[in-house]
């Protein structure tokens, strides 16, 4: 009998999505829109029918906004392209891409603020940073002819973005596109990427509200914030009842009582309480907590890693707090964190770029630092365990600021010492 109803039940879901999929497929758009955007969209229900699902539940549908209106771009674009059968032979061109500047003509706030943060320089940060390209194409690629770029291709550019190139139609090229990267580099000259937070194609402010919207690349063993978070006490209230609190509530409106905890979004972008909401991820922020050693935020450059005003976005931030925790606990809880911070710089990082200095004053390093012992140590301790201990702290994620942090740390310095000790003895590497 039960086995029945379970054949009776998938047989009804199963028809249920295929009845939705033929809807989608012969759609015909009766609303206001131009004859060629109708085109577009009862074209793309057939070709692409999960695109137009998607967009049907956007509020881009609702308000008239179609494909034709991102993706249609001028006939001298670097990315106008007429490969699309809908557009071919006509005065029409669009992009496959579509990219800040034209997200900037609804949103110019939005796009403003972002080319202001740390979310900008994402791509630019390495783009001829030796080091890192050493890593990804000699290290990780093999200086490989053909896969020495895979992992930049799967990893490093779904995150940190790519500079897009172009073939002879003007599409994008595979070694580019496509990625998830939220500091890609467009062949228009923009930056940025807002399907990043609100995937395409409803771009939805709910979704980009929640933890996991930030999750994609903030988590691992060398940024562990998703981690964290899902380990605080805030974490563990999202967790516990997350699912039923309002997440379209208006920027500017969406403040406690739509929710119980804050998100990442929450604390570093909701307008709540006195602030405005703001696409400016670093603007809130102290220090940086990524770099080898912490420094409070004093620059308004963009690609520079202190971008910022430390001061006042702790003020920001604190203000953040005060929504639902005393001026007391905001006060010591903030204590706690700068206490870390500082432990960090000067009791770890400090001594061990000490002792890497004069090794390597005293040539007592190997050229390739992935095969030194030491110097991948000296990399974990700021890289991995530095930033999880930092992080950890300032996220209230107990166990990632001690046992995956300040724990590991004592374990590099100790071994760091003993290293360098042997090395000056023997005076080879």
């Amino acid at each position: 009998m039960r086995l029945s109803l379970l054949i009776l039940f998938v047989f009804f879901v199963n028809l249920t999505l295929l009845s939705s999929e033929s809807e989608i497929k012969t759609i015909k758009v009766s609303h206001s829109l131009t004859s060629e955007a109708k085109k577009c969209v009862e074209c793309h229900a057939k070709e692409t029918p999960g695109v137009v699902f998607d967009w049907k539940k956007s509020r881009h549908a609702h308000a008239g906004v179609s494909c034709i209106d991102c993706h249609k771009v001028n006939a001298d674009s670097p990315m106008a392209s007429q490969k699309c059968e809908g557009v071919k032979g006509t005065d029409t061109h669009i992009s496959v891409m579509v990219t800040p500047k034209k997200c900037q003509e609804c949103h110019p706030n939005e796009v403003e603020q972002f080319s202001k943060s740390g979310h900008f320089r994402a791509r630019k940060q390495y783009l001829n940073k030796k080091d890192m390209n050493d890593l990804i194409y000699v290290h990780e690629g093999r200086n490989h002819p053909k896969y020495k770029g895979t992992s930049e291709e799967t990893g490093c550019m779904q995150c940190h973005g790519s500079v897009i190139e172009l073939d002879k139609d003007n599409r994008p090229k595979k070694g580019s596109w496509p990625n998830a990267g939220i500091g890609t580099i467009w062949p228009d000259g923009s930056v940025g990427n807002c399907k990043v937070c609100h995937s395409r194609h409803r771009f939805s402010v709910e979704e980009a509200r929640k933890p996991l919207a930030c999750a994609s690349c903030h988590l691992g063993p060398d940024h562990p914030d998703i981690e964290i978070y899902e380990s605080s006490k805030h974490g563990h209230i999202f967790k516990a009842e997350g699912a039923n609190w309002k997440y379209d509530d208006a920027p500017g409106a969406w403040e406690v009582g739509s929710y119980r905890g804050p998100t990442c979004a929450t604390c570093h972008m909701a307008g709540i309480g006195e602030l405005e909401s703001t696409h400016n991820v670093s603007r809130r922020l102290k220090w940086n907590l990524w770099a080898p050693r912490s420094e409070v935020r004093n620059s308004s450059d963009p690609l520079n890693p202190l971008t910022g005003d430390g001061r006042k976005g702790r003020l920001e931030m604190k203000s953040v707090c005060n929504n639902c925790h005393s001026k007391l606990h905001t006060e010591n809880y903030f204590e706690q964190v700068d206490d870390a911070v500082t432990h960090y710089n000067e009791n770890y990082y400090d001594p061990a770029l000490k002792m890497y200095n004069d090794l390597k004053s005293k040539n007592l390093l190997q050229d390739d630092p992935w095969s030194d012992d030491f110097q991948k140590k000296f990399y974990f301790l700021w890289h991995h365990e530095g930033r999880r201990a930092r992080q950890g702290s300032a996220m209230a994620g107990p166990d990632y600021a001690h046992w995956h942090g300040f724990f590991e740390l004592m374990l590099d310095i100790k071994e760091l010492i003993i290293m360098y000790n042997e090395r000056l003895e023997k005076k080879s590497h």
